[in-house]
């Protein structure tokens, strides 16, 4: 999997620093911090545009009890009930079964 930087995220985003930070602010973007470098999965990118499906699987993880690490984590791995990982049921159309799972993680 590639990861890509804030400046990464500039020149595919066509935005400003600014813009890339209140992506990741606002929830439409997650990140990680990787030897001190802001990082975001290219997975959570399609055409030149964050996931949309991405900012309400984010809140549903949050609202879970969810650490931005461990919704990264979660999204990132094979999950059992998906039978792939979160971000790639994502990816496949899948937003309200990813959701479903994602609220159940929270009982």
């Amino acid at each position: 999997m590639r990861w890509l930087t804030v400046p990464d995220l500039v020149e595919l985003l066509g935005v400003g620093v600014s813009r890339v930070r209140r992506l990741i602010e606002d929830r439409s973007l997650l990140a990680t911090r990787v030897d001190g470098v802001w990082q975001v999965p290219e997975l959570f990118i399609r055409d030149g545009e964050p996931l949309p499906e991405l900012k309400g699987t984010l809140i549903v993880l949050g609202d879970s009890g969810y650490s931005d690490e461990e919704s990264m984590t979660w999204l990132l791995n094979v999950e059992e009930s998906l039978g792939v990982s979160p971000i790639d049921a994502l990816r496949d159309g899948r937003k309200s079964e990813v959701r479903r799972v994602a609220q159940a993680l929270g009982f």
